[in-house]
């Protein structure tokens, strides 16, 4: 289903090398908002060593953020040293178009990474990127996501069913 993620997983820093060298990922475009960062700009534990050894591996990294909050977005990147993009309007695909652009990789060697279905992964599943979906790293939102959570609950409910009858 085009609002289902390709991988789903608690946190950024679960997602394994293992499994981005398995997709042949090259490049990785990255949510701020309760993905990196939650509602008081406090960065997820281990989120800077988890960007530092994807990057050892040779793997490129870009933040793509829905903020139009400049100085947050760029406190984030700048932590973390790795480029950025604001105000992208995702799920729209001129955000992930750009980001591609100054990963300068393949658009199916690019993996997304976001906590929200309705912006990250329909972005990145629009786009032919790999999506992968994480939980948000706290229950504060902003009140547009708040109004969105108990939807994107039920997709997850139905995603999780799914993949648990294609293992047994």
């Amino acid at each position: 289903m085009f609002i289902y993620p390709d991988y789903y997983c608690d946190k950024v820093t679960d997602i394994t090398l293992e499994l981005l060298e398995e997709n042949k990922i090259k490049g990785i475009i990255l949510d701020v908002d309760n993905t990196l960062i939650d509602f008081e700009r406090k960065l997820l534990q281990g989120a800077k060593e988890w960007v530092q050894k994807i990057k050892e591996a040779g793997i490129r990294c870009i933040i793509l953020s829905n903020s139009n909050k400049l100085d947050k977005v760029k406190m984030v990147a700048d932590t973390l040293q790795i480029s950025y993009l604001y105000f992208a309007k995702k799920p729209l695909k001129g955000g992930f178009k750009k980001a591609k652009t100054q990963l300068g990789v393949e658009t199916s060697q690019i993996a997304v990474i976001g906590d929200q279905i309705f912006t990250d992964v329909l972005g990145a599943n629009r786009s032919k990127m790999f999506s992968i979906l994480v939980n948000p790293i706290a229950k504060k939102d902003i009140w547009v996501t708040r109004f969105k959570r108990p939807l994107e609950e039920l997709i997850i409910k139905s995603y999780v069913k799914q993949q648990k009858k294609k293992e047994e």
